[in-house]
């Protein structure tokens, strides 16, 4: 995860406990709603890290910021990229 990589090493190591953590369905998860239905949040202190449960019992991690920033940044993009911008 390139954006952990980037932490001081307290906050890398929490993001990496709660990841491992979703493989047995622990931590503060929640299902988002509206636009960004069908992804799932993390809570790991301020970070959030957007995430979706696969077949075969892989999870897709596929963002991860501050709380103030993940929200509107992940929509953002998730809008961009199912094309409902011009």
């Amino acid at each position: 995860m390139d954006f952990a990589a980037g932490l001081a090493a307290e906050p890398r190591r929490a993001l990496k406990k709660g990841i491992l953590g979703l493989a047995r369905e622990q931590g503060d998860i929640k299902a988002l709603t509206d636009e960004l239905a069908g992804w799932t949040r993390l809570r790991v202190g301020r970070y959030r890290i957007i995430f979706r449960y696969r077949p075969g019992r892989e999870i897709e991690c596929v963002f991860a910021e501050e709380r103030r920033l993940v929200y509107e940044l992940f929509g953002a993009e998730i809008i961009r990229i199912l094309g409902g911008e011009d």
